[in-house]
C-alpha cells in the first residue's frame, strides 16, 4: 500500500488527496494501492483505426482478463487489514480507480488532459466486498470509453496502469460540485451544483440539481433552485421528502462557505479548481476530489443592440474611440450607482474590454458585461429585460434567477437608489448645460491646442458622461416594473410579445432633440417646397454639390440659404453611421443634406402631420387602457410610472443627440490633426486617419507614437478592412476560445421561417400596414426608394430617420422596445417590429409584406422580388 504524493504511483487524483489533506483540508483519510500492484494482463495490438465493434471487443476481453485474475490472496488480507485500521471491521469505504501518470505526464484528472469519468468509483463499500471492488478498479482501465479516448489521444491502451484509493465514506446528506471559475466562460465566479444524497447524483445527473453562484468579491449568492423530487442514496435512486422538495439545497451562508473552500483549493493550487464533497448531519463540509478546470472556456459575444451605433465594418480610429467612450461612459456610471472605487479598480480589466473588433465589426464582450453589471445593486432584478434587448436567446443567457442575496443587496442599496433617481433629473440637465457650453467652445479650437482639448475633452467625458447611462439604466428599470403591471392587470395581450398597448402609451409628451431635428428638416422641406425654383432644382439635381453651393449662396433667396446653413449648424452631425469616424456627416460635406431632403420635399409629410401622427396613437393607446383596466387607482399607478418613463426617454434621446455631436467635434478635431500629419509629410490624405488608432494620432504629436511608419500602418489596416467589408457579417451572437486570437465561425447562417413566412419580433409601434418591402443593406440609398414601402434593415442609427420619413412601416433584425427605430416608428405612427431575427435574410426586396405593430410579427405574403 502507499500513501504519497507521486503521481506517477498514485494518480494526479490521490496525489492532490494527500496534498489537500497535509495542508490541513477536510479531506477524509484514505490509503491507495499503487499502480505497481496493477499487473496488465497480456494483450493483442488494438489498431487506432478500429472501429467500435473491434474495440468493444478487445475491451471486453481485457476487462474479463483482469476480473478473472482477481486481487492475490495476500494483497486481499492485506487491503481487509487496511481497512480495519482505516474505518473498522463494520465500517463503509469509497473505493475509486486513477489512471497514474505516464513518462510524459499524461494521467487522469492532470491538468493537460483530464481522461475524468472513464474510470470506476464504487460507494458503501463493505470489509468483504473490497478485494473485488480493487479488481473492478483495475478492469475500469479498459472500459470501451477510456480506450476509445485513448486511441483518440494517439495512446496505447494497453499501456494503461491504474491506482486505487479506498477512502473513508463519509455520510453525506447532501453532496456538491463547485468550480471556482464559471466553466461557461471562465468568468471569476464561482458556480456550485448541489443535490441531496451522494455525489453521484450530482455527477451523474440522477438527482435533481439546484445551481448556485457566488461573487467572490461580494459574496453575493444567486441560487437556481428547482423542484426535487430524486436524489441518490446507499441504496440507489429514491424519492426527494416532500417538505425538501422546493427550498434550495444549500443555504447561502452554505453557498458561501464551499466557494471559500473551492477558493482555498485554488489558491493552494495555483489554477482553477472542479472539487466535490459532501456535507454530514451536522453541516460539516468534506472534500473528496480536486481537480483542475482543464476544460478551455469561451468568450461570448453579441452586436444585437451595438450595431444601431456602429453598423457594419468599423476602422481603427472608430473602434478605439469607441473603447475609451465605453471605459470613460462606463466607469463613470458604476460610480454613479455607488460601486465601491477597490471594485472599480478590481474590474478595471472588464472595462478596457467591454467591446471587441471581430472581422472589422463591433462586438460586446458579454463576460465583461456581466462582471460589470452584476456590482450594481438591483441588476439581478432586471437582468431578463437587459438579455432581452441584447437579443441573447434563452440558451445564450447567463442564469436569471434572483436570489435572496440579490434581494438583500437591493434592499440596502435601495435608500441611496432612491437618493440618486431624486437627484437624477437635476443631474441630466447639470449635464446637458455642460455640454452645450462645451460644444459651443470645441467649435473653434486653434490648431496649436487641438491634442490639448482632445485629450481634456475626454477626460471630462470620463467623470461627466456616465449621467447618460445611469438615465438608461433608470429606463430599464421602470420598462420592466410597467410591463410586469401591464401584463398582470390589463393582461398578456396588452404587454406580451412586444409590449403592444406600452409603445402607445409611451407617444407624446415634450418634444426632444431628436425629434427637434426631424421636424427641423420637415419644416426645412416645407420650406423648399413652397419655393417653386428650389423645389425643382432639388427634385431634379444629379449633382448636388454645386447645387449645394447655388442654395447655400443664397441663389434661391437668402431665406432657403439661411435655413439650410442653420440646420447643418444645429444639427449637421447627426447622420446615418454617425458615430463611425470615418464617416463624414453634412458638418464635413454639407452638401450630403440635399439626398436626405429630396424624399421629403417629394413626399409632403409636414410637421403639423408628425404630431398628430403622435398623439392618435397615444389617444389610441389611453382609450384601450381605460377599457381594460377599470380600477382608476391601478391607472393612475400606470399613468404615473408612463410620465416618469416618458421623462426618461426623452432625457435618453437628448443625450443620444448629444453623443452624436461629441462623436462630431471628435471627428473634426482628429480629422485636423491628420491634416496637419499631412502638411509634416507623414500621411498622404488627412482621413487617413481612419485607419489609425487615436493613440497613434495623438500620439504622433505628444511623442507617444511607437515607430514613425504611419503609410504603412494605413495601407495594412485598410487593405484588412476592405477584406472584411467584402465577407458576410458574423451571427448576432457567437462564442470564441478563451486565450486565443478570436476567430469566430461564420455559422450556417439563419433556416427558413417556422411559421410559414410569417417572423416573430418585438412589437414597437401600433398599425397595420401592406406594403412592398425595401431591403436597405446601407442607409446611403436615395430616400426615394423607401417612399410608402416597408423598410427592411438589419439595424439603424438615428441617422436613418429621413428614410424613416417616408416610409410606411419598420422591420429592423436587431433593436428592443427602447431602440432608436422603436421611438422612431412611435415618433411617426407607422407600424414597427424590432428584434426580427434574419429579416433581410427571409424578405427579399420588393416582397410583399403585412407588419403588424401590434402583435410583433411580419408576414410574407409574396416572395416575389429580388433576392437582398
Amino acid at each position: 500500500m502507499a500513501r504519497h504524493s507521486d503521481p506517477a504511483r498514485v494518480g494526479y487524483k490521490f496525489a492532490r488527496q494527500e496534498a489537500l489533506r497535509r495542508a490541513g483540508f477536510p479531506v477524509p483519510e484514505f490509503f491507495c494501492v499503487p499502480a505497481s500492484a496493477f499487473v496488465a494482463p497480456a494483450l493483442p495490438a488494438l489498431d487506432p483505426d478500429s472501429g467500435d465493434e473491434a474495440v468493444r471487443a478487445w475491451s471486453a476481453a481485457a476487462r474479463a482478463a483482469v476480473l478473472a485474475a482477481g486481487v492475490p490472496a495476500r494483497m486481499a488480507a492485506r487491503l481487509r487489514s487496511r481497512f480495519d485500521r482505516l474505518v473498522g471491521p463494520d465500517g463503509l469505504v469509497a473505493v475509486r480507480a486513477c489512471v497514474v501518470a505516464d513518462p510524459a505526464g499524461t494521467g487522469e484528472d492532470g491538468a493537460g488532459d483530464p481522461f475524468a469519468g472513464l474510470s470506476d468509483s464504487f460507494l458503501y463499500v463493505g470489509r468483504e466486498d473490497l478485494p473485488y471492488r480493487v479488481a473492478e478498479c483495475w478492469a475500469s482501465a479498459y472500459n470501451p470509453a477510456a480506450v476509445r479516448y485513448r486511441l483518440h489521444r494517439g495512446l496505447d491502451p494497453a499501456a494503461t496502469r491504474v491506482a486505487v484509493g479506498v477512502q473513508r465514506m463519509v455520510p453525506g446528506e447532501r453532496s456538491f460540485v463547485a468550480f471556482t471559475r464559471d466553466p461557461r466562460d471562465g468568468t471569476d465566479r464561482c458556480v456550485i451544483a448541489a443535490a441531496y444524497g451522494i455525489g453521484e447524483g450530482v455527477v451523474q445527473e440522477k438527482a435533481d440539481v439546484d445551481h448556485f453562484f457566488v461573487d467572490p468579491a461580494t459574496g453575493s449568492v444567486r441560487a437556481e433552485p428547482v423542484y426535487k423530487t430524486r436524489m441518490v442514496g446507499p441504496h440507489g435512486t429514491q424519492a426527494v421528502p416532500a417538505d425538501r422538495a422546493v427550498p434550495p439545497v444549500l443555504a447561502d451562508d452554505e453557498a458561501r462557505r464551499i466557494a471559500a473552500l473551492a477558493a482555498r483549493v485554488q489558491a493552494h493550487f495555483g489554477t482553477a479548481q472542479d472539487i466535490e464533497g459532501t456535507i454530514t448531519a451536522d453541516g460539516a463540509l468534506h472534500l473528496v476530489q480536486a481537480r483542475p478546470v482543464t476544460a478551455a472556456p469561451t468568450v461570448s459575444w453579441t452586436n444585437h443592440n451595438v450595431t444601431e451605433s456602429f453598423p457594419g465594418v468599423c476602422g481603427a480610429l472608430t473602434f478605439t474611440q469607441a473603447l475609451t467612450f465605453y471605459r470613460a461612459t462606463f466607469g463613470d456610471f458604476y460610480r454613479r450607482m455607488g460601486v465601491p472605487a477597490a471594485r472599480l479598480r478590481a474590474n478595471g480589466d472588464h472595462l478596457d474590454h467591454m467591446i471587441g473588433l471581430l472581422d472589422g465589426r463591433v462586438y460586446y464582450r458579454l463576460d465583461s458585461w456581466y462582471a460589470l453589471h452584476d456590482q450594481i445593486p438591483g441588476f439581478a432584478l432586471m437582468r431578463p429585460t437587459w438579455e432581452r434587448s441584447l437579443g441573447l436567446a434563452p440558451h445564450d443567457r447567463r442564469a436569471t434567477g434572483a436570489g435572496t442575496g440579490s434581494w438583500r443587496r437591493t434592499l440596502r442599496a435601495a435608500p441611496g437608489l432612491a437618493v440618486r433617481l431624486l437627484r437624477h433629473p437635476g443631474s441630466v440637465r447639470a449635464f446637458l448645460r455642460w455640454w452645450d457650453a462645451s460644444y459651443r467652445d470645441l467649435e473653434t479650437v486653434p490648431d496649436a491646442q487641438l491634442v490639448d482639448r482632445y485629450r481634456r475633452l475626454w477626460a471630462e467625458v470620463g467623470v461627466r458622461w456616465g449621467v447618460t447611462v445611469v438615465n438608461s439604466f433608470y429606463a430599464l428599470a421602470v420598462v420592466t416594473v410597467v410591463s410586469a403591471l401591464l401584463r398582470r392587470w390589463v393582461g398578456a395581450d396588452a404587454a406580451g410579445d412586444g409590449e403592444g398597448l406600452l409603445t402607445g402609451l409611451l407617444c407624446g409628451g415634450r418634444e426632444n432633440r431628436s425629434v427637434a431635428a426631424v421636424r427641423s428638416a420637415l419644416a426645412l422641406a416645407q420650406r423648399v417646397r413652397t419655393e417653386p425654383d428650389a423645389r425643382a432644382a432639388v427634385e431634379s439635381s444629379t449633382d448636388d454639390r454645386p447645387l449645394w453651393t447655388e442654395l447655400a449662396g443664397g441663389r434661391y433667396g437668402t431665406g432657403i440659404a439661411d435655413a439650410l446653413t442653420g440646420y447643418v449648424r444645429g444639427y449637421g452631425d447627426r447622420a446615418p453611421h454617425d458615430l463611425k469616424l470615418e464617416v463624414p456627416t453634412p458638418r464635413q460635406e454639407p452638401w450630403r443634406l440635399l439626398a436626405t431632403l429630396r424624399p421629403l420635399v417629394a413626399g409632403g409629410l409636414t410637421v403639423a402631420a408628425s404630431r398628430a401622427e403622435e398623439e392618435a396613437a397615444r389617444r389610441h393607446a389611453e382609450r384601450e387602457l381605460r377599457q381594460r383596466c377599470r380600477d382608476p387607482l391601478r391607472r393612475m399607478v400606470i399613468r404615473s410610472l408612463l410620465g416618469a418613463l416618458r421623462w426618461l426617454v426623452r432625457a435618453r434621446e437628448d443625450t443620444r443627440f448629444c453623443r452624436s455631436q461629441l462623436y462630431g467635434v471628435t471627428r473634426r478635431m482628429l480629422w485636423r490633426l491628420g491634416a496637419r500629419l499631412v502638411e509634416t509629410g507623414r500621411l498622404d490624405h488627412a482621413t487617413d486617419v481612419v485607419d489609425l488608432t487615436t493613440d497613434e494620432v495623438v500620439g504622433a504629436f505628444d511623442g507617444t507614437l511607437a515607430g514613425t511608419d504611419l503609410r504603412g500602418l494605413v495601407r495594412h489596416r485598410r487593405a484588412e478592412r476592405q477584406r472584411s467589408a467584402q465577407r458576410p457579417p458574423l451571427p448576432a451572437f457567437l462564442r470564441t476560445p478563451a486565450g486565443e486570437p478570436p476567430r469566430p465561425d461564420r455559422g450556417t447562417g439563419p433556416t427558413a421561417p417556422a411559421d410559414g413566412g410569417l417572423l416573430r419580433g418585438l412589437a414597437s409601434s401600433r398599425g397595420t400596414v401592406r406594403a412592398p418591402a425595401t431591403v436597405v443593406l446601407d442607409p446611403t440609398v436615395a430616400g426615394q426608394s423607401c417612399q410608402g414601402r416597408v423598410l427592411v434593415a438589419r439595424e439603424t442609427d438615428p441617422g436613418w430617420l429621413f428614410l424613416m420619413l417616408g416610409a410606411a412601416a419598420m422591420v429592423v433584425e436587431r433593436g428592443s422596445l427602447l431602440s432608436h427605430t422603436a421611438i422612431t416608428g412611435r415618433l411617426l405612427g407607422i407600424p414597427t417590429v424590432v428584434a426580427v431575427d434574419a429579416a433581410t435574410t427571409h424578405i427579399r426586396d420588393g416582397a410583399l409584406v403585412e407588419v403588424d405593430g401590434t402583435a410583433g410579427t411580419v408576414r410574407i405574403l409574396d416572395t416575389a422580388g429580388s433576392p437582398s
